[in-house]
């Protein structure tokens, strides 16, 4: 296993950790939720985040990356907008992560490692389409949940001050589809311990 596979697969340590200390049922039903969308998300299964008893009717996602912030609103606007980001390794690191009544909150290191043609896309100025690179920046996520623990939106900011593009070698460099099988494997994991439906808030 290399660093970016150790790296995804480990990347929710600090929502499980913030899980085992909390103890308000709707906390920890929105952290499950939050848990569950991410491994969702990073295996490609949007259809599945966007279902009722994971997300309110009408969400509102406010996405400033790279040179075009954006708005999204509904679920079919959500689904697509997964679609838009590409072929991306995505994940998050160095978590600082808080949930209350009205959502989630988490400051992170957002990590992506893309081709430069990907990147170009975003105005990230790429200039070598065939190349892999890594791109990271302090991000904060607002995340709001209803009173049922369902996602409500995204509210991700990035602080462009932090962002660094570093260009890697592509032998190192983990492939989307190792990190679906990583992301499937750690959903596995998940309904093994908390069982079905573990992600539905009971009230």
């Amino acid at each position: 296993m290399n660093k970016y596979e150790k790296a995804v697969e480990e990347c929710m340590a600090p929502t499980a950790a913030l899980y085992e200390r909390t103890t308000n049922p709707l906390h920890k039903a929105m952290l499950l939720n939050f848990w569950r969308h991410v491994h969702l998300e990073g295996s490609g299964q949007y259809d599945k985040i966007v279902v009722s008893d994971m997300m309110v009717d009408h969400p509102v996602y406010r996405v400033s990356w790279g040179a075009n912030p954006v708005i999204v609103e509904g679920k079919k606007g959500v689904v697509d907008f997964y679609n838009s980001v590409g072929e991306v390794v995505l994940w998050n690191s160095d978590d600082v992560i808080a949930v209350s009544d009205w959502g989630i909150f988490d400051e992170l290191t957002f990590h992506q490692l893309a081709k430069g043609s990907d990147l170009m896309a975003m105005n990230y100025g790429i200039d070598n389409p065939d190349g892999i690179y890594h791109i990271s920046s302090r991000q904060a996520f607002f995340w709001p949940y209803d009173d049922k623990a369902r996602l409500a939106g995204e509210h991700l900011y990035e602080d462009k001050t932090s962002l660094t593009i570093e260009e890697i070698d592509p032998e190192e460099a983990i492939t989307p589809t190792r990190v679906r099988e990583i992301q499937r494997e750690q959903l596995a994991k998940l309904e093994a311990r908390f069982g079905p439906n573990y992600w539905v808030y009971k009230g």
